[in-house]
């Protein structure tokens, strides 16, 4: 591309040269051959009025007189009727230019200079010409370099940009030009780079998110499944059974519900239920998990309680602290419900050494862990909180007290008969 750039803008350099100089030599050999005319019979004039003056004083032709009125390398021949033909200067043996001028007493004079001293003006301008067409090419040539250098290095890197997203390397270089279509074409690539990239981190934290919300009813399910194979009782296999297809219900729920956040975080199907249902569903879940490491799960706080939002979502983030207080903390699990203003709120504490006071409310940071952890669960389980209206918060750090706070009021829909249209 390069080479074409510098051929193409030589060639139309070298064309203007070659019509405007081609004209210009024209006119300048025709202006100094008519100029050295003219110079010519400008020195007969004058010569012949000298020799006129002499004439009607009757004196002389004074050779001397009109030898300085004539230039070095030119000749004048005087010819006086009566009187023998006077020469000024020396012949001229080349092709000459010749001015003549003619006196009122019959008198003329014939001045003639060499054509070479015309020709070697006329050399003289077409050199000049030449070069001034010589600094023509060159700054053409450099320029040429110049505009193909600023043109083909951003179309490598914008070829090397699309090479690196095709690659699997989504990062936008927010590199410009100068040039507005090559611009436009960076603008396209970087927000290209950008789109894809946060579809990486989608695909990502989806992955990441599925991992960590599916163990724990994966968890609870197999410890079902083994409380179904241990016993003879059928009875006891029948409610197993019945509380393992719950928990399948769950996990379908989970799934969706993973999909939909990663589709648009914000998305909700909030619908008023009853908490206390959640509550008691998460504590007869876990207490088996608690009861085999020593420790107690209880809830206590108002009765009744209804709030609005997603009861998988709530029961995810509701699982996520217990799970956490399992993991992490200590002693006996409270699990309590109480109502403030128009939220109903929901609290985990247990008896443990709580979050390090480095963390705080970092802890709901992606990557963040107090301890040896995923360190996304507190997240994934804020951003289901947020999806719902809702928010997750740690409202006491030693000893932990962690709150799930929800509305109490259903979120007011349009009415599609006033929707604007």
């Amino acid at each position: 591309m390069r080479r074409r750039l510098i051929n193409s803008t030589l060639a139309v350099v070298l064309v203007v040269i070659a019509v405007f100089g081609v004209s210009l030599v024209i006119v300048e050999t025709r202006t100094i051959s008519s100029s050295a005319q003219d110079r010519i019979e400008s020195d007969a004039l004058r010569l012949v009025g000298v020799v006129e003056s002499d004439v009607l004083e009757k004196k002389p032709v004074d050779t001397a007189a009109l030898a300085e009125l004539l230039e070095n390398g030119k000749y004048a021949r005087i010819t006086i009727p009566g009187q023998p033909a006077v020469e000024v200067g020396d012949r001229i043996d080349e092709s000459v230019i010749r001015g003549t001028a003619r006196g009122e007493q019959g008198e003329v004079v014939v001045v003639e200079e060499a054509r070479s001293t015309v020709t070697r003006e006329v050399v003289r301008t077409l050199a000049v010409v030449g070069a001034v067409a010589l600094l023509a090419v060159v700054a053409a040539v450099l320029l040429a370099v110049r505009q193909a250098n600023r043109l083909a290095s951003p179309l490598t890197d914008l070829a090397e940009t699309a090479e690196r997203l095709g690659s699997g390397d989504p990062r936008p270089r927010h590199k410009r030009y100068g040039v507005p279509e090559l611009d436009r074409v960076a603008d396209v690539l970087d927000s290209s780079a950008e789109r894809i990239g946060r579809m990486l981190t989608a695909e990502r934290r989806l992955a990441a998110d599925a991992s960590h919300q599916l163990r724990t009813p994966l968890t609870a399910l197999s410890m079902r499944l083994e409380e179904i194979t241990v016993t003879d009782d059928l009875e006891t296999v029948r409610e197993e059974a019945t509380i393992a297809l719950t928990q399948v219900e769950r996990l379908t729920d989970v799934v969706q519900r993973l999909l939909t956040n990663s589709r648009d975080p914000r998305t909700g199907s909030a619908v008023p239920f009853d908490l206390d249902e959640v509550v008691k569903q998460q504590e007869e879940e876990w207490r088996p998990a608690y009861r085999s490491a020593g420790r107690a799960i209880v809830r206590s706080g108002k009765q009744g309680v209804r709030a609005v939002g997603t009861p998988g979502a709530v029961s995810q983030v509701l699982a996520t602290l217990v799970e956490n207080a399992l993991m992490h903390g200590g002693g006996t699990v409270a699990l309590r419900t109480r109502v403030i203003g128009n939220q109903a709120v929901l609290e985990v504490t247990d008896e443990g050494p709580g979050v390090p006071p480095d963390l705080g409310n970092r802890i709901f940071e992606r990557a963040i862990s107090g301890r040896n952890s995923t360190g996304i669960g507190l997240a994934v389980a804020r951003d289901l909180a947020e999806a719902d209206g809702g928010r997750l918060e740690l409202l006491q750090a030693q000893p932990p007290v962690f709150a799930l706070f929800l509305s109490r009021t259903a979120p007011e829909r349009a009415d599609p008969e006033t929707t604007v249209r």
